[in-house]
Parts: C-alpha cells; structure tokens; sequence
C-alpha cells in the first residue's frame, strides 16, 4: 500500500503506526514534514518549505491563518511534484492543525483523507478560561475564533477523522463528531514499564526507587500543564518531606497559551516568586531529557504530578501510569477519562496547592499501601491504550476500510468507526 503522512514535525503522532507499515516491504510511506533533523529507515521524507513568512501588515486575527494557508501551501507544491513523478497513494494521513491538509483533496480527490483532529480552538469555555491567573483578553477570543476555521476547513475537506480521547472528540462542533474516530496513538506498554532497579545520576547525586522522587514531566514548563500550581507547592512539600527530591523534565519554551516578555520563562519565574522559600539544592531541572533518560524518571518516581487546563492529554501522563507511577493528577475532563480517584490514581482539584502537598505527603508517608493504585494505573494503559493490542489494530482497521472501494455507490462511512 502507498502512504502519505503529513505533519510538520515529523513523525508527531505517527511514530508508531510508521514502525508498523514499514515492517511490510510491499508498503511505501512518504512523509511531508516541515522537520529536517529525523529520519526514519524505509521512509521517504520530503521537507517542504514555507515560501515567505507571513507578512506584517496581515491582520493580527488572520496571521496564524495565513500562515497555515502557506504551510498548505508549501505541501501542496511537493504533493504536485509527487503527482507529476506518477505517485498517487492509495491514503493521505495528517494532521490538520497547521493547515497542512486543506489542499491535498485537490491534488487527489478521489484518495481518502485521514485528518488527525486533536482539540478544536474554541472561544469560550473550555481552556481558555480556565485560568484565572491568565485571563484572556478580547482580542485572544477573536484571534482563536478566528484561527478556528482552520479547523472547520480541516473537518469539511478529511474523509474521516481521528482523535485520541472522547472527551477531546466532544470539544468538536456536534455535526462533525460522527465522523471522528476515538483512536488513542498508543502507548507502547512493552518498553514503558516499571523496573526497581532503575537508576538517575542528577547534579552528582544518585536516585533509585528507595528514595523519595517526586517527578513532574512536560514538553515545556507553563501554566497550562500547572508548573505553577506544582512549584508553588513545594515549599511546603520539602518542609514535610526533608529527604524528597524533585525531578521535573520540561523545556522553557511555551506551547500553548500565553507567552512572557521575551526573555522571560516561567521557570525563572516562579524561582524568583519563591525565592528562599524554596529548597533548590532538592529540585532538579533536567530540560528536555532525552527518551531513555525519561523512562528513568519514571521508573524510579515515588509520586508522579500532572497537572492539566481541560486541553489535550498528555503522553505522559499514560507513560507514568504505564511505568506503575503512582500519579497525582488535577480532576480536570481530559484526566477524569482516565483516572478515577483511589483505584488507579489520586485526583486533587487543579488549583488547590494545600490538597497537592497533602496528597504527596501522604503518597510517600505509606508507600506500601498505593502499591494496588500503581498496579491498577498500568493495567488501565494496557487495558485501553496499549499500542500492540488495542490502538494499532484500530488504525490499521479504520485505514483498511476507508482503502477498501465502497460495496454500493450509496455506501458510506459505517457509524461503528465512531466509537
């Protein structure tokens, strides 16, 4: 079968359905990224490049549109080169956030279109206002509303689409939604598991599982996955805890919501907020830690926070709980998917720092008891998340079937894909 993948930094969530396909010689995969710097073996990746950057007399509302109306544009090009070379896949599969895939219908109308339709920007509700330390402003509604057609022209123009949890497939407008397959990417519980004799060597000092690691992890250190809330409480976590260590994984950059003055991080923020109060020698900041590393962290964690705004949920808060993290986590609609409190997690409310300190406190007072908690948060992963047995098999099912040529001219999409 011939695949095309698009996604602009590449392989995002295609990583491991990408491992999959290539396995069989008969597949050919393209990728169209945006990323030069990775490469995977039997998968030819074409970089596209964006033809000017957007302009600075654009409307502020329409700068995030227009330039995904460039990256869909810069993809369309390489597609038309494909095309003419007498490539045509028998599937188109990508990401619709950055506008990559609003152009590919008219470069192959009769290919399926698979559109992996993540969260849908909203105006009101939701994120956005869920922080009232970071209120927005008029013009951040309008913009959002505004960059939501991207969405809209996303949904009008896939064949079908995907999206990792229910609650996030619910955030859509309602008349799209049976159109939206559940389809987690997966977590590969096979190599993210626990192991009691794991090891971190961090600022000269050694941990293992016999000491107290309480461990926070996130593309980048910002209010939206709660650094805030999480610094904010240990202080009066290391006081009760005078031998825990704090391990947190996270760059300084900012994905989603507000950005500081250039040059600030909230990192350095919340430092300076704390000041003394706080005791750096046990808090580690380890950045982007690379993936083996990662896995360590989990492994040797005593407790595991995650914090997160009702946005998309994260990778790693399965990752913890499939490495038998015992994970203390805000009972916000994205973890309550997941997590019920006392059987496979603990749930606090987001903003209450007083309740994460207790819980933590509690969590490395008596080890013995969450052992249950930390069986059953694995066992959740696998039951509805492992990669091998539950999310693969989805995707290659809904691939196969929007490849298969329809029984009748009437038919469509069958209703069970929604599920």
């Amino acid at each position: 079968m011939r695949f095309l993948f698009i996604h602009q930094n590449f392989p995002g969530q295609y990583r491991h359905l990408i491992a999959h396909l290539r396995r069989n010689p008969a597949n050919q995969i393209i990728f169209l990224t945006e990323r030069a710097d990775r490469a995977m073996r039997r998968v030819h990746k074409i970089v596209y490049k964006v033809a000017r950057p957007v302009s600075d007399s654009t409307h502020s509302y329409l700068r995030q549109v227009e330039r995904s109306v460039l990256r869909g544009q810069a993809v369309v090009r390489e597609a038309l080169k494909l095309k003419a070379q007498g490539f045509k896949p028998d599937i188109m599969i990508g990401h619709n956030a950055w506008g990559e895939i609003l152009y590919l219908k008219d470069v192959y109308p009769d290919v399926p279109l698979l559109g992996y339709f993540e969260f849908f920007r909203q105006p009101w509700g939701g994120c956005l206002d869920f922080d009232p330390e970071y209120p927005p402003d008029f013009d951040s509604r309008t913009k959002l509303r505004t960059l939501g057609s991207i969405d809209l022209l996303g949904l009008n123009t896939a064949d079908w689409g995907q999206t990792p949890t229910a609650w996030q497939r619910s955030q859509h407008p309602v008349r799209y939604q049976d159109m939206i397959s559940i389809m987690h990417e997966g977590i590969d519980t096979t190599a993210v598991h626990a192991d009691a004799t794991a090891v971190l060597e961090v600022d000269g000092i050694t941990l293992t599982r016999a000491d107290e690691v309480i461990t926070y992890a996130a593309r980048n250190l910002e209010p939206y996955r709660g650094f805030h809330v999480f610094m904010r409480a240990l202080p009066a976590i290391l006081k009760r805890r005078p031998h825990a260590h704090v391990v947190i994984v996270g760059g300084d950059d900012v994905s989603y919501g507000i950005h500081l003055p250039a040059g600030q991080t909230y990192r350095r923020k919340l430092l300076d907020e704390l000041g003394s109060r706080l005791d750096i020698a046990r808090v580690h900041f380890l950045g982007w830690a690379p993936y083996e590393t990662y896995l360590k962290i989990l492994q040797i964690s005593s407790v595991h926070v995650y914090l997160t705004y009702p946005f998309v949920l994260s990778w790693s808060m399965l990752e913890a709980m499939a490495a038998e993290c015992l994970v203390i986590a805000s009972a916000t609609a994205p973890v309550l998917e997941v997590i019920k409190d006392g059987h496979n997690g603990l749930l606090i409310d987001f903003f209450a720092q007083a309740d994460l300190a207790d819980r933590i406190d509690e969590v490395l007072a008596r080890p013995d008891e969450m052992a249950l908690i930390r069986k059953r948060a694995r066992q959740s992963v696998i039951d509805k998340y492992d990669l091998n047995t539950r999310s693969l098999p989805k995707q290659i099912s809904v691939i196969e079937r929007l490849v298969a040529p329809p029984r009748a001219p009437q038919a469509a999409m069958p209703t069970p894909l929604a599920t």
